[in-house]
């Protein structure tokens, strides 16, 4: 399994949500190249990176933050948050982003995942992001009447290869993952299922990746150390 340390962008900055709530956030630093530089020494190969202030108004705010993280850390990257037209995903992987994650367009805008997938193959993913069973959007502040397994369905049979599954309910929450969610995901599924939100002690990447999940990531527990990046990287091979 591979391990993706996240890195939150707000206002150029590193930030992190609590539970998805914009008025409960912290800022970690000024500076989110640092992180990235910190994460390269610690081992890892891929960051997972967010635009919050995209993710909610569908525009590219931190769109020089995430080129200045790329080439300071020379990782894997991928982006999500406010990815909503062809332009922009243009934009990005021309800019040397390995990989764009489709959120609210995936579901709202009809034929945009195909489009984006016939032309740019495994390097568009898809950001599943539940709230109470449902798939929500627009920086988690709406949820339809869409069921998370309905969702998958529809991705995987239009040749989306990566699934990033977020239960928001445990994102920064530091309680632990939701096992069973990705469980029955890597079940049904012939996608790449990354697990996002509540990764929040040694012990549940130990239990992801016995699971043989593709990815895992690593947000709040990194910036707070309850997870040592080191050490779960070497857990989670």
């Amino acid at each position: 399994m591979n391990i993706f340390p996240a890195i939150d962008l707000y206002n150029g900055k590193a930030v992190r949500l609590y539970k998805g709530d914009y008025a409960q956030m912290t800022v970690y630093s000024e500076n989110p190249a640092e992180i990235a530089l910190d994460f390269a020494e610690k081992g890892a190969k891929f960051i997972h990176i967010v635009d919050l202030e995209g993710a909610k108004e569908g525009t590219t705010p931190n769109f020089e933050t995430v080129c200045k993280i790329k080439q300071a850390s020379g990782l894997f990257c991928e982006i999500g948050g406010g990815i909503r037209s062809m332009e922009v995903i243009d934009r990005y992987l021309s800019a040397g982003i390995d990989r764009v994650i489709l959120g609210t367009a995936a579901v709202t805008e009809q034929g945009f995942v195909e489009r984006a997938v016939a032309k740019y193959g495994d390097k568009i993913a898809v950001g599943a992001d539940i709230k109470n069973g449902l798939v929500a959007v627009k920086g988690w502040t709406e949820t339809l009447d869409l069921t998370l397994e309905d969702f998958c369905r529809r991705m995987q049979s239009v040749g989306v290869k990566t699934v990033i599954c977020t239960d928001i309910s445990k994102d920064g929450a530091m309680m632990g993952t939701n096992l069973e969610l990705y469980k029955t995901l890597s079940e049904q599924f012939s996608m790449q299922i990354v697990a996002s939100g509540g990764v929040s002690a040694i012990e549940d990447v130990k239990k992801l990746a016995a699971m043989k999940l593709y990815g895992a990531i690593i947000g709040k527990a990194y910036y707070t150390n309850s997870i040592d990046l080191r050490e779960a990287i070497e857990v989670a091979k």
